[in-house]
């Protein structure tokens, strides 16, 4: 089975969600918020705990749920990548890295947008359909 992303979210400078998207429509979509939202504490720490050490922007896993194993990714400029993984048990730690870096340049690409506000909600259309095409190839 490998990783299968069900949920990835992108968190503004101030904890303020920009993105949010759920892929498994089994779930309620609250509960991947909630799930979300609880990381960022974790991910502050993480950040504190790093700042200096470390040129890696790859958090690792924040914290495990009964169903899920949240991980984290932040950048320079404070903008946190959270996503919501169902694993098989091993550990996948690559293929969630590359998955990272790959989001973090979707990222990058859609705020560059000169029509793109920073620090507003992400709507962008392509943003969806890549994030999708990468969510189905990790």
């Amino acid at each position: 089975m490998g990783i299968k992303v069900v949920c990835a979210s992108v968190i503004g400078k101030s904890n303020n969600p920009l993105y949010i998207r759920c892929f498994d429509n089994t779930e309620e979509p609250l509960k991947f918020h909630y799930i979300v939202h609880s990381a960022l504490d974790v991910v502050e720490e993480k950040s504190t705990a790093k700042k200096g050490a470390s040129l890696d922007l790859y958090l690792g896993m924040l914290y495990p749920t009964e169903d899920y194993r949240v991980y984290g990714y932040t950048t320079n400029s404070k903008i946190k990548f959270i996503i919501v993984v169902q694993e098989d048990g091993d550990s996948h730690d690559q293929a969630i890295k590359n998955f990272f870096r790959k989001f973090h340049v979707l990222y990058a690409n859609t705020v560059a947008n000169p029509f793109y506000t920073p620090d507003d909600l992400i709507t962008s259309r392509k943003f969806n359909e890549e994030l999708e095409k990468q969510v189905k190839t990790v």
